[in-house]
């Protein structure tokens, strides 16, 4: 999501612009949030990273260890989450490198979120579990080429981001378990009318929220794998 990010715009708020990368409109939380994969609605909005640091494929998806970035440890929290909840995601958009919407993303996701132990202050580490849809005649992510719209696969990564703010006495989501499905209704040129901030069903909204790490790798078949990470982006998903 270019994850599904936290990337491209991880279009859940202006506020939650991402630091580098490529967006989905998920979330991508993010990740508006950064990130997408290109996340432009679920991943807030993240900024290309540079084309120096891309890697070749195979390389950037051994060296992508989203379970080690994600990992509860990443956070370094007090005591158990304080949120530990799931949603469902379907129809969000992700972006590429070249700044247009390539593909349409469903996923899951899981977001877990520990109190510091500094004043209003809470680490959230978020993971996306989904797949992706090219769309005909887009850029490709990478921008090396033209989709089909036969590019398809799965996706995989997430992002850890801190947050300066207050609870809600009242949470608009449950702390714990699933907290349904939620259809972003998004388009290929980026609009996404249901996407939701999971941010503020849990904070108020005088928030902070800066992305301490973000990834996702996009899988089409064989060698054609795409990463967009804090970490550099490489590869794409044309074969």
């Amino acid at each position: 999501m270019y994850l599904l990010a936290v990337t491209k715009h991880i279009m859940e708020t202006t506020r939650m612009a991402l630091m580098g990368a490529v967006v989905v409109v998920v979330v991508f939380a993010g990740l508006n949030a950064v990130p997408s994969t290109s996340r432009a609605s679920l991943f807030p909005n993240l900024v290309t990273a540079s084309q120096s640091q891309a890697l070749p494929p195979e390389v950037a998806a051994l060296r992508l260890d989203f379970g080690r970035e994600l990992a509860a440890s990443a956070c370094d929290g007090v005591g158990s989450p304080i949120i530990n909840a799931s949603q469902k995601i379907v129809r969000s958009v992700d972006s590429g490198q070249a700044g247009n919407y390539w593909a349409f993303d469903d996923f899951d996701r899981i977001i877990q979120v520990w109190a510091t132990g500094e004043p209003n202050e809470y680490c959230a580490s978020v993971k996306y579990t989904g797949s992706f849809r090219g769309v005909e005649g887009q850029v490709s992510p990478g921008a090396t080429g033209v989709l089909t719209g036969k590019e398809a696969g799965p996706i995989q990564g997430g992002y850890v981001a801190t947050i300066n703010s207050t609870l809600l006495e009242t949470p608009f989501w449950d702390t714990k378990g699933g907290v349904g499905t939620t259809d972003y209704a998004c388009d290929i040129s980026g609009m996404c009318p249901s996407a939701v901030n999971w941010v503020t069903q849990y904070f108020n909204t005088d928030y902070t929220f800066s992305y301490e790490w973000w990834g996702w790798i996009y899988r089409a078949g064989g060698k054609s794998i795409w990463v967009n990470s804090s970490d550099g982006n490489s590869g794409d998903v044309i074969k």
